[in-house]
């Protein structure tokens, strides 16, 4: 494990605390009139996905968590879990939805996330900004109903339900957004 400084801290970046992977979300260096220096920090525990605020002494020794961002083909669903593919070693890996959370929803045949994986163990994934997304179900546009800005909700062939405008048609692939899981566009 590589050592480094709470000096070094930045967001984002995965630390082993006391046997524990967390996440920096946040971090802050405060130098008071009186005392020494420390740093205030807002971590997140990569498994469990608690929140926790936590001081460090300035300077203070923490271990920083290698992981390694590897691209993986989604292939298929094989019940409840998600089955992956190495893009560069061609292995599969079966991964469960509670280990993806959110990202569930935005994965379709072929995509290629990259998934985080700290040794061996899938920690997290990390999606493109888009996806495109074909709708299954949405209810038919009215031939005149064209009010600006109106919307109607649009199921995705993932589940998501989305809030489309009323031209958009079922069957129809579109462009949704990964990170506010909003209607961008039609492909």
């Amino acid at each position: 494990m590589a050592t480094i400084t709470t000096n070094d801290l930045k967001n984002g970046m995965t630390l082993n605390l006391e046997g524990s992977l967390v996440q920096v979300v946040d971090f802050q260096h405060v130098k008071p009139g009186k005392g020494h220096a420390f740093v205030r920090t807002t971590l997140k525990n990569v498994r469990s996905g608690a929140v926790v605020d936590r001081t460090f002494r300035a300077g203070e020794k923490v271990e920083r968590a290698i992981v390694d961002k590897r691209d993986m083909q989604f292939l298929y669903r094989e019940g409840a879990d998600y089955v992956f593919m190495d893009t560069e070693t061609y292995e599969q890996l079966t991964v469960t939805p509670e280990t993806l959370g959110e990202a569930t929803n935005y994965l379709v045949d072929s995509s290629t996330p990259q998934l985080i994986m700290y040794g061996e163990e899938v920690i997290g994934v990390e999606l493109p900004a888009s996806v495109q997304i074909e709708i299954s179900e949405t209810e038919p546009g009215i031939q005149g109903d064209r009010v600006s800005g109106a919307r109607k909700p649009a199921t995705l062939e993932t589940g998501l339900v989305v809030q489309v405008p009323l031209f958009v048609e079922q069957n129809e692939v579109v462009k949704v957004d990964t990170r506010t899981g909003e209607y961008l566009g039609r492909v």
